[in-house]
């Protein structure tokens, strides 16, 4: 089967989000342009390095093009609404791609779905048809200081860390590795 690339080159938005209680959530990026919504579902993890991946491009892409990079997104492009419902995913994400396009002043993320095979890299960021289905979205370095700084309270919207451990702490308890079982109480 042909591979499928969803571009997104001016995209009205482009955003993560969450189903679920903190503790049980799925992480979602939807990206929606003239009506066409693709959403897919990422890792906690692979969503907190693309956040901070874009912070790094987007200083690297300043200081080596002197492109206009805002330090904290404009008003209009914060996004403080939900995930567009219904929210139907096209895939998994497995491997995610980033870079820069000089020509038309944007960041590329790419997000191409989990396979089992080894992804080689030359699919990522190019139009081949074999590979894995895509999603790649442009964004003006306004958009994408926007994107990091909603991943970012996305992502610590979750469950509070324990100030001993830092581990996620569950609303039914927590059981403290640094407490070894043991727990003060006012008295002791």
């Amino acid at each position: 089967m042909a591979r499928v690339i969803h571009v997104f080159r001016q995209p009205d938005r482009f955003v993560a989000g969450t189903v679920g209680e903190p503790g049980d959530r799925t992480f979602y990026l939807q990206a929606a342009e003239d009506g066409r919504l693709v959403s897919v579902v990422l890792e906690k993890t692979q969503l907190t390095v693309l956040a901070d991946r874009i912070g790094s491009l987007l200083e690297e892409v300043q200081r080596r093009f002197g492109a206009e990079v805002p330090e904290s997104p404009p008003d209009d492009l914060v996004d403080t609404e939900p995930l567009t419902v219904p929210v139907e995913e096209e895939f998994r994400v497995g491997t995610m791609g980033l870079g820069w396009d000089a020509e038309s002043t944007a960041v590329v993320v790419e997000l191409l779905a989990a396979t089992e095979d080894e992804v080689d890299e030359a699919v990522v960021l190019d139009d081949t048809e074999e590979g894995p289905d895509a999603v790649r979205v442009f964004l003006t370095p306004p958009a994408a200081r926007a994107f990091a700084v909603r991943a970012d309270r996305v992502v610590n919207a979750g469950r509070k860390p324990c100030p001993l451990c830092e581990e996620p702490l569950d609303p039914s308890g927590h059981v403290c590795p640094r407490q070894n079982g043991y727990r003060r109480t006012e008295d002791s």
